[in-house]
């Protein structure tokens, strides 16, 4: 399709938007049905990934009776002759007779024919040097299997990995594990408008998204290059065309900021249009960030991208970001659809008609109550840059104190955990 004719074919009225929950819906199958491949990663280059199939133990957790004192194992009544000594790491010789004991350290092997353990406190010794003391009726040791049986499977497919993962599969013998592969992203600033370097002015404006979207991407999973960030592309169709061509070649996803309208120098929908990308989402009922769409291209040998177009407005295209790029990652790396958490509203917060409004707040996390911030139009990032998410009030409501609303949680560090 030639460009002229994409430009014509981006004039026809676009569709009624999706509602917000669709859109997410929508974005997560798409993304799903696109999994990325598995790779196999050493444990210790592991982390963030997610598991691409169940993990398993290798043996019985624990692999041989442990000792979970330091004291001493003992055969039979006492007092209790001593017969050596077993330290971690090692693997003792039988207890052949009644009587006799080994002195045992915390995580050793428990000998066969031990029928106790004394903890080495409530213990004394003899003036002939036996040992003496009554041990606890409960048994001090951990039985092969206490924690999981060989084979069990501990954790699914889709379980995020993080460092108490990473302890657990090398605790059951992993050396490896199979995961998704980390999706990998670019991101394309349009606007002439915008300035990369010193302070607004002049009718120029500071391009506040191209050092704050790759930053994001990272925090929610993607590998994103220096190289990987381009802009601000001229306002041009043809230079569109080429910019998104050219992020595409490495990139599973493509973020571009601007240009989501079809105003005289939006140019989005045509590129689009003329690169053969198809519409998963086309604009979504939610205020800020109405002008937002997730296209996915597919290449003739079935390889999958997508092209998620944020808003300009800063605020506008975070919002963009939680609400059609998170479900899609989460789908890419074969995770659950993320589940917002709930909290209750401490102040009342405007509904946006037949609109969701997805409003900044701030999150007391021991009352699980949320609070309304100030200075959050779409084109600002003040209130942003002090909040823990955002409410949802869903169309038709309001957002009345005391009411219970989910939460769209913003991660504050690579990885983190929503709260």
């Amino acid at each position: 399709m030639s460009t002229e004719t994409a430009a014509a074919a981006a004039q026809v009225a676009a569709p009624p938007p999706a509602g917000w929950e669709e859109a997410r819906s929508r974005v997560y199958a798409v993304g799903l049905a696109a999994a990325l491949p598995p790779v196999d990663r050493a444990l210790a280059d592991a982390d963030g990934h997610t598991l691409a199939e169940p993990l398993t133990t290798r043996t019985d957790l624990p692999a041989f009776p442990t000792s979970s004192v330091d004291g001493w194992a003992v055969r039979g009544d006492g007092p209790w002759r001593v017969v050596g000594r077993v330290l971690a790491g090692q693997t003792p010789p039988p207890l052949a007779a009644d009587g006799s004991t080994v002195e045992i350290a915390t995580g050793a092997m428990v000998p066969a024919g031990a029928t106790a353990i004394l903890r080495v406190e409530e213990s004394t010794r003899t003036p002939d040097g036996l040992v003496a003391g009554t041990p606890r009726p409960q048994r001090e040791w951990r039985e092969p299997g206490e924690e999981a049986y060989a084979g069990e499977e501990l954790l699914p497919a889709g379980t995020p990995v993080d460092p108490a993962v990473i302890g657990l599969a090398a605790s059951c013998g992993h050396d490896t594990l199979r995961v998704r592969r980390q999706p990998r992203a670019a991101v394309l600033v349009f606007g002439d408008e915008l300035l990369t370097s010193g302070p607004p002015g002049a009718g120029r404006v500071r391009d506040a998204l191209g050092p704050t979207v790759p930053a994001w991407l990272r925090r929610y999973g993607c590998q994103v290059r220096p190289a990987d960030v381009v802009g601000p592309v001229a306002d041009t169709l043809p230079a569109h065309v080429a910019a998104l061509r050219g992020a595409l070649a490495s990139a599973d996803l493509v973020c571009t900021t601007g240009g989501t309208m079809h105003g005289p120098v939006d140019h989005l929908h045509p590129t689009l249009e003329a690169l053969g990308a198809d519409y998963v989402v086309n604009t979504v009922a939610v205020r800020p960030g109405f002008p937002m769409l997730l296209a996915r291209l597919v290449d003739d040998d079935g390889r999958v991208r997508f092209v998620a177009g944020l808003p300009g407005n800063p605020q506008s295209a975070v919002v963009a970001l939680v609400s059609l790029v998170v479900p899609l990652l989460a789908g890419l790396v074969g995770r659950p659809m993320p589940v917002l958490p709930q909290v209750t509203l401490a102040e009342p917060i405007a509904g946006r008609g037949d609109y969701t409004h997805l409003a900044l707040v701030r999150v007391d996390r021991a009352a699980a109550t949320a609070r309304p911030l100030r200075h959050v139009g779409s084109a600002m990032l003040r209130g942003l840059a002090g909040a823990d998410g955002f409410a949802v009030i869903r169309p038709g409501t309001t957002g009345e104190a005391g009411a219970r609303v989910p939460v769209v949680p913003l991660p504050l560090t690579p990885g983190e955990r929503s709260w």
